[in-house]
């Protein structure tokens, strides 16, 4: 079978993504409904408390969720349709894990400084920009962004110890 016959056929069917999904999905509703709990569901002498409309919002969650997760199992041995083609899969992909990789290094580099490398790393790899536009856009969005929520809107963004460095 030649690559490019391979690169046409389903990589993956409907029945994954849709279990993941709604498990996730379920497992977020639960914590929304055990945090609302946790501040309260109730109404106080002022209106509702703090958890009263987050709880809703859990269940209901959970409910749609609960659904979606039932129908695809109970329609478990009946043919499923394809949820992307290998060469759709790959292109997720090559989006999906820069942007991983971009929000763990938050926590290492900062937001300026992870947003540098993740502008540079898709103008030249995806976009096919030069070195020079590269490095201008990369460098002057966070910038830009440095400026608007540091100095402007007084409001602190995740930094990295360069920043911390530079005294930022």
């Amino acid at each position: 079978m030649s690559e490019e016959a391979l690169d046409d056929g389903p990589a993956i069917s409907e029945r994954g993504p849709e279990l993941v999904v709604a498990v996730l999905l379920m497992v977020f509703a639960v914590g929304v409904i055990i945090d609302s709990v946790r501040v309260g569901i109730g109404w106080a002498p002022d209106g509702p408390r703090s958890g009263y409309f987050p709880f809703y919002i859990g269940l209901l969650l959970f409910a749609a969720s609960g659904s979606i997760l039932i129908r695809t199992l109970l329609r478990w041995k009946q043919p499923s349709k394809a949820f992307a083609q290998h060469s759709q899969l790959s292109s997720v992909i090559a989006v999906l894990v820069p942007m991983i990789i971009y929000v763990v290094a938050i926590s290492f580099l900062g937001i300026y400084v992870a947003s540098i490398f993740l502008i540079g790393y898709f103008m030249r790899r995806h976009g096919k920009y030069g070195w020079i536009a590269t490095i201008a856009v990369s460098v002057g969005v966070p910038l830009i962004f440095f400026i608007v929520f540091e100095r402007w809107f007084l409001v602190p963004l995740a930094k990295g110890p360069l920043e911390q460095l530079l005294g930022f």
